[in-house]
């Protein structure tokens, strides 16, 4: 694994649960001295106390070795605000409402930044019946593709999973969709609202 918890990590959820090191070790069964080791950097601990120590923390033990804490203070997130992550091994993606923290194959995934559609990345939203049909001009070569499709709402999410040399486009039940996210394999993540815009960007 590439990585392991801090001492600044440690410190730093301690003093947020308000404890000190002494009433840290105490739960841990160690010295005080040996937590003040682990967050000097002069030590770290045991692979055997993650578990015990994520939960004298109060966070997961992903979160405990990647310094990153979930901080959710709408449990009922927007859906307009989700993250994507995708996973550079096996192209996985996974969408998230809110803070999450993320592992594919040992790696720990960053959320993506959606930036607009751009003139290589031109998206076209067509309104069939009850549905949108989205096409995003680009190349499905196995090199180069859109990765995925994804229609967001205030309430729901409905996503495609697209392959090289497939078409980039999908169908969305039109359900109050205001924004629609495509992630390309070597640009990133894109995204075009849909209210209140021309059906071609």
């Amino acid at each position: 694994m590439d990585q392991y918890v801090t001492g600044n990590t440690i410190k730093s959820l301690r003093e947020k649960n308000k404890m000190t090191q002494i009433q840290l070790a105490d739960k841990l069964g160690v010295s005080d001295k040996t937590v003040s080791k682990w967050e000097t950097g002069k030590g770290y601990p045991d692979i055997t106390l993650l578990e015990p120590i994520a939960e004298a923390l109060q966070v997961s033990v992903t979160e405990l070795i990647s310094g990153n804490t979930i901080q959710n203070a709408n449990v009922s997130a927007n859906m307009l605000r989700s993250k994507f992550y995708v996973c550079p091994v096996c192209g996985n993606f996974i969408h998230s409402m809110g803070e999450a923290v993320i592992q594919c194959h040992g790696i720990v995934l960053n959320a993506l930044e959606a930036e607009p559609a751009d003139e290589h990345h031109k998206i076209t939203v067509e309104r069939v019946e009850d549905e949108y049909y989205v096409t995003v001009g680009h190349p499905m070569t196995k090199d180069h593709y859109i990765s995925f499709l994804a229609a967001a709402a205030s309430d729901s999410m409905q996503t495609v999973k697209l392959y090289p040399e497939w078409n980039a486009e999908a169908r969305f039940k039109i359900s109050c969709v205001k924004k629609i996210f495509f992630y390309c394999n070597r640009d990133g993540l894109y995204f075009a609202d849909v209210l209140g815009r021309s059906t071609r960007n």
